[in-house]
């Protein structure tokens, strides 16, 4: 694939493009488009018609630019992230009629903790973990569980890379990350205040599937000074067994058989 003077591949190009969309940005000029995605204008013209042409990319009648519905009819063909959510979605409701505030489910994604859901309570205080948003690994419960049952060759990569501090709470020396991750796996979740957002108290719990591979994190989030661990945890952990169970379903003897 072809590669433009600064290195980058057509495929580079067009993710830059569409990366420069963003839940604040959601609409903008083509010149707009072209500064974000720091490409010259006439690259970014250019590949914002193809895109266009294929759907990716609409054109508002303002004349403004829009990620297309194609966009979004390719995204909900990612299977996985799919039956986790569907399945979760019941259990969810559960938990949101306990915590009063936040309940999200998250996949590991590349490096980071994806947010696949967010239930929220029309009266909470918070905008927390957003569908769709990212947040690296060590600062947010969910990527801490996600982490905590990756594959030690993962972990270890993951520590040894750079560690973003989103607040003063965020976790960053690897020693201390990976006592944090024994707990969770001893404990069976993870409860943290503030490594995310400072006013924030994030309690995340492991959904498993099929051959107890942890598939996503459970979490709630709720005011830091406002949780009751004691009561959340049970919550979550009740919820994660239910999806876990959906996901993969105890087989009944089939008639006759001596199973």
């Amino acid at each position: 694939m072809a590669n433009s003077r600064s290195g980058d591949s057509v495929l580079g190009r067009v993710v830059r493009v569409l990366e420069a969309f963003d839940r604040d940005r959601q609409s903008m000029t083509v010149s707009s488009l072209a500064m974000r995605a720091g490409l010259p204008r006439s690259t970014a013209h250019r590949l914002v018609e193809e895109l266009i042409s294929h759907g990716l990319i609409r054109r508002s009648d303002t004349g403004e630019l829009r990620i297309g519905l194609r966009m979004w009819e390719i995204a909900t063909r990612s299977q996985a992230a799919l039956d986790v959510r569907e399945a979760a979605l019941p259990f969810m409701d559960d938990v949101l009629s306990v915590v009063r505030q936040h309940t999200t489910l998250a996949v590991l994604d590349n490096r980071s903790a994806l947010y696949v859901e967010r239930m929220s309570a029309p009266d909470s205080v918070l905008d927390a973990a957003r569908i769709t948003d990212r947040l690296p690994l060590n600062a947010c419960s969910p990527g801490l569980v996600l982490l905590a049952h990756s594959p030690a060759a993962f972990q270890e990569s993951f520590l040894s890379g750079r560690l973003v501090k989103m607040t003063d709470e965020t976790p960053t020396d690897p020693g201390l990350i990976r006592r944090h991750l024994a707990e969770v796996r001893q404990r069976g979740f993870v409860a943290l205040p503030g490594i995310g957002v400072s006013e924030w108290l994030g309690i995340a719990v492991p959904v498993f599937g099929p051959e107890r591979s942890v598939v996503a994190a459970l979490s709630a989030i709720v005011p830091r000074d406002d949780g009751d661990v004691q009561v959340i945890v049970p919550a979550l952990l009740t919820a994660a067994r239910g999806i876990s169970r959906t996901l993969s379903p105890v087989r009944q003897p089939s008639p006759g058989s001596n199973g």
